[in-house]
């Protein structure tokens, strides 16, 4: 499979302090990696630093052969080709849901706007949303509007998903309609880093599974093995905390 997404040892500081030390990681067209690891270990910033939402003090980060972080002369526009969704939707709350998920393809990317509209309600259709088209974010619930921010990342056509734990503001009864999205997707081929601290998904969802402990990939390898046979002690203590059981 052809490699769309590289990261090379990407090294990462706030203030003095490394987040992200000597990351690196390619990403296969098609293939699901999720992130996971313990809260502060680096999983947010590293998906942060793909997009190029934050500056990397070394390394870099290629989509196909051009390098978006650092930014390049193209930067901006390669970056549009990385879909970012949020755990906080970040969606306008003067604007309906249709506004909000066309915002960007006609004012960003120059689309027009009539066709743009016909895709928007189609993927609210999709995710079963397209009743509240006229709606205002304010009149959605949490799972709702997280089923928003995916449709308005995937109408701007990105090459690869970026989803940072995106249901991890919801009420438990509303995670379920999410993931069932997020695996519809992944089963049509999309291309995803997922950042999560929901094990089950985790497992269901992912071609490869890469752990992060202190700023540092611990160990990674496909889902069966490293949920079946956790090959660092970091990793088996870390599942042992989720009392997880395959």
């Amino acid at each position: 499979m052809e490699t769309i997404l590289t990261a090379e040892h990407i090294h990462k500081e706030f203030g003095g302090q490394t987040v992200l030390k000597d990351i690196s990681l390619s990403v296969k067209k098609g293939e699901v990696i999720v992130v996971i690891g313990p809260s502060g270990c680096g999983k947010s910033t590293f998906l942060r630093c793909l997009n190029g939402l934050e500056e990397i003090q070394g390394g870099s980060v290629r989509l196909h052969d051009e390098v978006i972080n650092p930014a390049g002369n193209k930067g901006s526009d390669s970056r549009r080709k990385l879909g970012m969704v949020f755990q906080s939707y970040d969606l306008f709350p003067h604007k309906t849901i249709l506004q909000n998920v066309t915002l960007a393809p006609i004012k960003v990317a120059k689309r027009d706007k009539g066709e743009v509209e016909k895709e928007a309600v189609e993927l609210l259709s999709r995710v079963g949303l397209a009743e509240k088209k006229d709606s205002y974010p304010r009149q959605l619930s949490g799972g709702q509007k997280q089923r928003v921010a995916i449709v308005r990342a995937l109408i701007m056509h990105p090459e690869v998903l970026l989803l940072d734990e995106i249901t991890a503001a919801l009420d438990p009864e509303m995670v379920r309609e999410v993931l069932e999205v997020v695996l519809s997707l992944a089963k049509e081929g999309r291309t995803m880093i997922i950042v999560t601290h929901e094990m089950k998904f985790a497992e269901a969802v992912a071609d490869r599974i890469v752990f992060f402990d202190e700023g540092v990939i611990v160990e990674e390898g496909s889902a069966k093995e490293f949920f079946v046979s956790p090959k660092t002690d970091r990793a088996k203590s870390f599942l042992e905390s989720f009392e997880y059981k395959n």
